[in-house]
């Protein structure tokens, strides 16, 4: 066994390598004063040992029938367990659990156990002054001893991480749940949680206390009082007297919840079990039948028959409690109704009591409306003072008119520049078929040069009619 402990130590903390071994395991406690970080690096390889080999499962027992995952059992067989055939034992392990112990890394089991306050609340006294002082003078050396200090220590580190493991398990948002699923019995507990909480593996007896001492008095996780277990939820003050409802404290319906939780998983647990019996006697019977063995063959049938009978009443029973268990949840989750309508009476009570009730509001509402009737009359007083503006509809009218005539106009001379563009592209398409025809005879040429003066004259006299237009003439008055 000491050979697989050490072997264990190399393949898992990097501080044992093998070229470490020999000062880890020789007696480093001079190193203090001459040389403090070497011998702070190897108590501090040593303690992260201790925590792992202890959570590991392969620390030393004790008298323990099964080995423990918080507690590390500090006597001859720990040593043996780590003594190495080159290195032999570790001369400095006292040392390293005397300052273990110090740092509060590691405390006594039964210290742990009885303590009423937090392990965390480290008030200052009169030894405790006197013992740093001596520390730190070294005079606290030559009182210490070399051997190792025995007894049974709390593993802190390790509490600390289950602890953690627990919370991940049951957020704040399973606080919600029902009181009955929040409650369980200190063997239902085990059973629920043994496995989930260290890597797989189990928790033993004195492991199991030790946690729910821990989640109970140091993280306010749950409630315990050694032999039920509930997970508390967020207090509800009540209207009356401000405290904490009943659910922040084990009472004894908590407790009779408990046991009945316990019954049905442990009947549901039975039904499982019966129900693989059945099965295997069935497939007896039937391999009895294929080989013509007709005695084993009843055998497994009456076997069979027995199981089925113990399994009805078993299902029943598990029928019955799940009817009881429901009717605690019903008359659980009443009482928590008539405990929020309470509050919510108060609170509505107390919202009434601030307004002043309903005379307070109608004289409230009446001076509100006497004021807006007042702001309404000072609003009209104030409009007829100010007189009324009179509008001059034909100077409106005729201001218009110029705007839609100087709209118009700008629309006439954008045309009629559209329409000469157009006309001087006419007469060069002439002008070149005439170029493109050569010469005529002299009839027809001074027909033609006859015809164009002619439309060169009507467009000169339709320009000239445009302009005049555009500088206000009409028609009327052209033809007078």
């Amino acid at each position: 066994m000491s050979q697989s402990l050490l072997d264990y130590l190399v393949e898992n903390e990097p501080a044992f390598r093998k070229a470490r071994l020999p000062a880890l395991y020789s007696d480093f406690q001079t190193q203090r004063t001459l040389n403090p970080d070497g011998y702070q690096a190897n108590i501090s390889a040593w303690r992260k040992a201790l925590v792992h080999i202890t959570r590991s499962g392969l620390a030393p027992a004790g008298r323990a029938a099964a080995p423990n995952l918080f507690v590390l059992h500090s006597d001859e067989q720990l040593l043996r367990a780590l003594e190495s055939k080159q290195y032999g034992r570790p001369l400095a392990l006292g040392a390293v659990i005397r300052e273990a112990l110090a740092a509060k890394d590691l405390i006594p089991l039964r210290e742990f156990l009885d303590a009423k306050e937090s392990i965390y609340r480290r008030p200052w006294s009169v030894w405790n002054l006197a013992a740093w002082t001596l520390k730190q003078l070294g005079v606290a050396d030559i009182l210490k001893q070399d051997s190792l200090p025995p007894g049974q220590f709390v593993v802190v580190a390790n509490v600390e991480d289950a602890s953690k493991k627990f919370s991940d398990l049951n957020p704040p948002s399973a606080s919600a749940q029902s009181r009955f699923e929040r409650t369980f019995s200190k063997a239902h507990f085990h059973r629920t949680f043994n496995d989930q909480l260290v890597d797989g593996k189990h928790l033993s007896e004195t492991d199991l206390e030790v946690l729910l001492r821990f989640l109970s008095r140091d993280k306010f996780a749950i409630l315990y009082d050694g032999t039920t277990v509930k997970i508390r939820s967020p207090p509800i003050a009540t209207a009356t007297t401000n405290d904490p409802q009943d659910s922040q404290q084990i009472t004894p319906e908590d407790t009779s919840i408990a046991q009945l939780r316990e019954l049905l998983a442990s009947l549901t647990h039975q039904t499982a079990l019966l129900t693989h019996r059945i099965e295997n006697l069935a497939e007896q019977a039937k391999q009895a039948v294929s080989k013509n063995n007709r005695i084993a063959a009843l055998a497994a049938l009456r076997s069979r028959k027995l199981a089925a009978s113990t399994l009805a009443r078993r299902f029943e029973s598990v029928h019955q409690l799940e009817q009881v268990a429901a009717q605690i949840e019903q008359a659980a989750d009443n009482v928590q109704l008539v405990q929020v309508m309470e509050s919510s009476g108060a609170a509505l009570q107390s919202l009434q009591a601030q307004v002043g009730g309903v005379e307070r509001v109608e004289e409230v509402v009446g001076r509100l409306r006497e004021q807006m009737a007042a702001a309404d009359e000072v609003g009209s007083i104030l409009a007829e003072s100010a007189g009324t503006v009179v509008v001059d509809e034909g100077e409106i009218d005729d201001e218009l008119a110029a705007m839609e005539g100087e709209e118009r106009r700008k629309v006439e001379v954008v045309e009629r520049e559209r329409e000469e563009a157009e006309g001087r592209r006419q007469a060069e398409e002439v002008r070149a078929r005439v170029k493109a025809a050569g010469e005529v005879p002299g009839a027809v040429k001074e027909k033609d040069e006859s015809k164009l003066a002619e439309e060169e004259k009507g467009m000169r006299s339709a320009e000239n009619l445009m302009s005049r237009m555009s500088l206000g003439e009409t028609p009327d008055r052209q033809a007078a």
